[in-house]
């Protein structure tokens, strides 16, 4: 029988030591990730990397070297749908694009391991821990740069704070008045904003408005229904 002849136990203990590597290293990006609370956290980053371990040494010792180079090309595919999945839209809120470029290192770290590359699956493992934690102080370093730097691209956002329940209804009235107004939006965000409300941010596709009929737009805002409070600030744009 054909599971008889491929039963070996040298290429058994060569595949425990490729998922083992990849269930530690897929661990340690997971355990940063659940710290944080982000979406996909301990355990859907070990599977990541376990999946994509388990497909390439099958490939690896099926097919060779050349067999696993072709199973690694349809894992990076195939993490990409799965990072895609990752991503939400709430109300014209999109978030989660770190934690799908987290998922797809993953993906990456399994497929060393799987590949019997275990030393470069621990490099790899560091490189997208230090992406993550590391890089941290210097996006807060120039998040905090002055707007008025030349290098700065800054853009105004209008902030709303409507109860939880008329979210939908406050959004949707929200972009009608800036349509109305001239104004264009190139994002939209909601972020929770204590227990019962939230903040919708209407980031304006126009890098320069005019102060006076900004205010003259904040105080119609204002008198919208559900909208307990509404201002406007310019900030810098990714």
């Amino acid at each position: 029988m054909e599971a008889f002849h491929n039963f070996n136990l040298a290429s058994l203990a060569d595949t425990a030591l490729s998922l083992s590597a990849a269930f530690v290293f897929g661990g340690l990006i997971g355990l940063e990730r659940q710290y944080r609370q982000r979406t996909a956290g301990l355990r859907t980053n070990i599977l990541v990397a376990l999946g994509a371990a388990i497909f390439v040494d099958a490939a690896n010792r099926l097919g060779g070297h050349e067999g696993a180079v072709h199973v690694m090309a349809y894992v990076v595919s195939g993490i990409g749908f799965l990072g895609a999945g990752v991503l939400m839209r709430e109300e014209g809120n999109i978030r989660g694009i770190n934690t799908a470029a987290t998922l797809w290192g993953s993906g990456a770290v399994g497929a060393c391991a799987g590949a019997d590359l275990i030393l470069e699956a621990g490099l790899a493992t560091l490189f997208v821990l230090g992406a993550n934690t590391l890089l941290r102080p210097v996006v807060r370093i120039i998040n905090r740069q002055p707007l008025d730097t030349i290098s700065v691209e800054v853009t105004n956002s209008i902030f709303v704070i409507t109860p939880k329940k008329t979210q939908k209804l406050a959004l949707k009235l929200l972009i009608e008045t800036l349509e109305k107004a001239g104004y264009q939006t190139q994002d939209i965000q909601v972020h929770q904003f204590g227990s019962d409300e939230v903040e919708i941010q209407a980031v304006l596709t126009d890098s320069a408005v005019e102060g006076d009929l900004m205010d003259h737009l904040i105080e119609q805002l204002a008198n919208m229904e559900f909208v307990n409070q509404v201002f406007w600030s310019p900030s810098t744009s990714d």
